[in-house]
């Protein structure tokens, strides 16, 4: 980070002109970093803002498992499932204030990030932190509600994100399995709220969509921030659009196949039903779908995709049709 008057480096009026030139192409500015939210934003709409509540989309994958199994329609699992969602809104949100917090310097470099109620000065960094803490050991309470092993996965998603604040996110690689890690444990808290066994092609699924998904936003962030990337997070600088996509290619095969021998390894357990052979349509039509929106630089926020596609929403509403007749009406 450049600081004005440090020996060496000159005045601060020079120091100033290079910041300029140095970022201009792709991030803000030194005036554009120290924008501040509208003055309209209260400090009360600012935690709103920052605990993100359009991310719990992501939770959702809570209900895979249990979903998958059949068991929601009884009442137990299916509290036992919300439990489970519950949870991770909770932690998720903890660990985002946290974040936000530990990143406060290199968001307001970032042309969107900056508009982070935390980095843009709405709410203090201890508060942040504070809020925080109470988010994520709620989180961990409210899954003892359902099973022990809920809150051990609860947990485990706590402690591999704080390491991704800290350190992960800084290795090449080692920062896309992290962040696909936080969508698998999602998928397999569902199975620990309900005791419902994990299967191999369930795990495959989950963790290479995730990989998929994660490689996506690395390819966004890559096309929006440029060459000075790297200011904003240091993996950008060793990864290239070939290899993203080469990255994008694999793990989207890989879901694609797997989720096809799933579903075809399901058709005599469910007595002979076409449904859940049906259902690989729409989910191959979705992964295709959503490998086009990446390849556009659409990437960086999943839950945004997932909320606003129309097209999107058609393919994933088709597949849940199906998997619904497969399960739980045939």
């Amino acid at each position: 980070m450049f600081r004005p008057g440090v020996p060496g480096l000159g005045s601060a009026r020079s120091d100033h002109r290079r910041r300029t030139v140095a970022f201009a192409p792709s991030v803000p500015t030194v005036t554009n970093r120290m924008t501040t939210a509208p003055p309209t934003q209260s400090f009360t709409l600012g935690l709103v803002r920052a605990i993100r509540p359009k991310q719990w989309a992501k939770n959702l994958l809570v209900f895979a498992a249990p979903a998958a199994a059949g068991v929601l329609r009884e009442s137990e699992p299916f509290v036992q499932t919300l439990v489970a969602f519950i949870a991770f809104c909770l932690a998720a949100s903890g660990t985002y204030l946290i974040n936000d917090a530990y990143d406060v310097e290199s968001d307001r470099l970032h042309p969107t990030k900056r508009h982070r109620p935390v980095a843009a000065g709405v709410i203090p960094v201890g508060t942040a932190i504070a809020v925080g803490l109470v988010a994520v050991a709620a989180g961990v309470a409210v899954s003892f509600a359902a099973r022990w092993e809920l809150a051990a996965v609860v947990g485990g998603y706590i402690v591999l994100t704080s390491s991704y604040t800290i350190w992960l996110k800084h290795i090449a690689i080692v920062d896309l399995v992290a962040v696909a890690g936080g969508f698998v444990l999602r998928a397999i808290a569902g199975a620990a709220a309900t005791d419902v066994p994990v299967s191999d092609w369930f795990l495959i699924i989950a963790s290479f969509g995730s990989l998929f998904m994660v490689a996506g936003k690395r390819h966004a962030e890559l096309r929006d921030l440029g060459a000075g990337g790297a200011a904003v997070r240091s993996t950008l600088e060793e990864y290239t659009d070939s290899y993203l996509g080469y990255l994008r290619a694999v793990t989207s095969g890989v879901v694609m196949i797997a989720y096809c021998l799933w579903a075809i390894e399901r058709v005599p357990v469910e007595g002979g039903s076409p449904y859940i052979q049906l259902s690989i349509v729409p989910f191959v039509m979705g992964v295709l779908r959503y490998a086009m929106l990446v390849d556009r630089g659409e990437g960086a926020a999943p839950e945004d995709l997932v909320l606003t596609d129309r097209t999107l929403q058609v393919f994933g509403v088709i597949w849940a049709v199906f998997l619904v007749l497969a399960v739980y009406v045939t």
